[in-house]
């Protein structure tokens, strides 16, 4: 397969696992129903204040595998946008491109270059977050399409691409440019296309469409619409060529070209069962009848998304205005609709939904929208690196749980709740130690995640402190204390229950001999040297 390359390419591979992992501190919570209440809520909606690469990392322990839909907005990198490239690569090279605003085509000759630095590892990144069903949505335009297509295609492999949504994101033509754009690309990739058909889903059927099924004959299995009872005869068998008699006697011939979708014993059986229709008056061409309550009705995605149906740059401005009561600095923001749309198409009603680009929170928006109209209970992770995360991302999402407006403006709340974290300090120090800091909660699912690539869903107890959990017959032990160099010997294989068929536990010291353990079934592991970095 083809592959990009570009300066910087080779550093950052691998950056994704060079990154520091850093813990999750809790800020707040909020509820709709209850703002006073600022304890966590435990409703696994978050939004992260942070940089996102390092954010991403942060969720892997609880998160990897589990996410069923990614919708990200990056920077288009048209060189008005003034985002910076700020990674930590260790490279002379990229090292002088920090701090530095991304310039303009013809000005700045390494701008795609630092675009798909920076874009490499995040993706990386969503792609091991992502299930083995899961989805990812890209927003972007002509500036990097060409080029994020071919990085797609290598992090998550060419068989995995789905397909280029074409969104209208303007009605009116703009006169400026010798030709007026009024369209951006979505790029939609899937974790494995063998599951594709189990992930994607139809969508509702508009008034429209539901107004095309009716019952003029009082079929008792209800509402129904005609389709055509022929098809192309390009793989056609010779048993669905043949003269179709009507219950009134009247043959009707096969156009050229086509055949009968039945064999002739299989269209009887359907004439009899009236599941062929001939009109109202029995002369008409026979058709078959499509029932609305079918399994899996519905309507098959389609790769031109209209603004009639998903809305508009314009509109998504006036709805943020709306919500805000001012004009808030985005100037394309996406409308809901639209990522509603592609979460209708992804998602069941308890799948997890990620953006780590969060920008004015739209994400937060459609998923609390589609689970008011659904009842659903889908999750959603934001992460946002700017300051505004709080003012004006956190803060959407508090007014549409909330309710919005006054007098005939007011827009009822969608409810819900969520947990706000900055991204805190790192678990490791920088002379390769545990961080005590970070508590020893967070250090216990770190080891436990390194060990099993699993979540470590139970608590530290009294009666086992330093058990992580069970898994596969292993038992995985985490013999740590704060102020004290703890000493894996006999004396103190009173930590381990008899419970597993082979254990793997952590200490500061082991004084059993490496024979010792072989018979014990014990693999010893030492801290800090031991623990493995991601």
């Amino acid at each position: 397969m083809p592959t990009l390359h570009w300066i910087g390419k080779d550093k950052v591979i691998n950056h994704h696992a060079e990154v520091p992992f850093r813990v999750l501190e809790h800020q707040y919570g909020y509820r709709g129903e209850n703002p006073a209440d600022t304890s966590e809520t435990h409703s696994g909606n978050k939004i992260i204040h942070g940089d996102n690469l390092e954010a991403l990392k942060a969720l892997l322990p609880e998160y990897e595998g589990r996410v069923d839909c990614v919708y990200i907005d990056p920077p288009y990198n048209t060189g008005e946008e003034g985002w910076v490239y700020n990674d930590n690569v260790n490279d002379p090279h990229i090292r002088k491109w920090l701090g530095e605003v991304v310039g303009v085509e013809g000005e700045d000759l390494s701008r795609h270059d630092k675009w798909l630095c920076m874009m490499y590892p995040r993706l990386r990144l969503l792609q091991l977050l992502l299930s083995n069903t899961g989805i990812i949505f890209i927003s972007i335009d002509d500036n990097e399409y060409a080029n994020l297509k071919c990085i797609c295609d290598e992090i998550f492999g060419s068989t995995n691409f789905v397909a280029t949504f074409i969104w209208e994101k303007r009605k009116n033509r703009e006169n400026r440019k010798v030709v007026s754009c009024r369209h951006d690309y979505i790029l939609c990739y899937c974790k494995d296309i063998m599951k594709t058909d189990r992930s994607l889903h139809l969508l509702p059927m508009s008034k429209e469409a539901l107004s095309r099924y009716q019952n003029p004959d009082n079929d008792p299995r209800g509402l129904w619409k005609s389709d055509p009872a022929t098809a192309q005869a390009g793989h056609a068998t010779e048993s669905q060529f043949y003269t179709l008699i009507a219950p009134n006697g009247k043959k009707h011939t096969l156009p050229n070209g086509r055949c009968w979708l039945y064999t002739e014993e299989v269209m009887r059986q359907a004439i009899a069962d009236r599941r062929i229709w001939f009109g109202e008056s029995g002369n008409n061409v026979p058709r078959k009848k499509t029932y609305l309550n079918d399994k899996d009705r519905g309507l098959t995605p389609e790769t031109i998304l209209f603004a009639d149906d998903v809305a508009t740059n314009e509109i998504a401005k006036n709805n943020l205005k709306n919500i805000f009561s001012e004009q808030i600095p985005f100037t394309t923001p996406k409308p809901f609709q639209l990522i509603e749309h592609l979460i209708q198409i992804a998602t069941d009603d308890d799948s997890i939904i990620l953006d780590s680009f969060a920008g004015s929170g739209t994400t937060a928006h459609s998923v609390l929208d589609i689970n008011f109209n659904t009842k659903g209970n889908r999750k959603f992770i934001l992460i946002e690196m700017e300051a505004y995360a709080e003012s004006i991302t956190a803060e959407r999402t508090r007014r549409v749980i909330k309710g919005y407006g006054e007098g005939k403006k007011t827009v009822e709340g969608l409810g819900g709740s969520f947990d706000y974290y900055e991204l805190g300090s790192p678990l490791f120090t920088e002379d390769g130690n545990l961080n005590e800091q970070v508590g020893i909660e967070k250090m216990r699912e770190y080891i436990y995640y390194t060990e099993t690539h699993d979540y470590l869903a139970s608590q530290q107890t009294v009666n086992h402190p330093y058990l992580l959990d069970y898994k596969d017959g292993m038992g995985y032990f985490f013999y740590y204390e704060p102020n004290e160099i703890t000493t894996l010997s006999y004396d103190t294989l009173n930590i381990v229950p008899k419970t597993a068929d082979h254990y793997v536990i952590y200490a500061d010291i082991c004084t059993i001999s490496k024979e010792q353990l072989a018979q014990l079934n014990i693999t010893f592991k030492k801290i800090p040297r031991d623990i493995n970095r991601f």
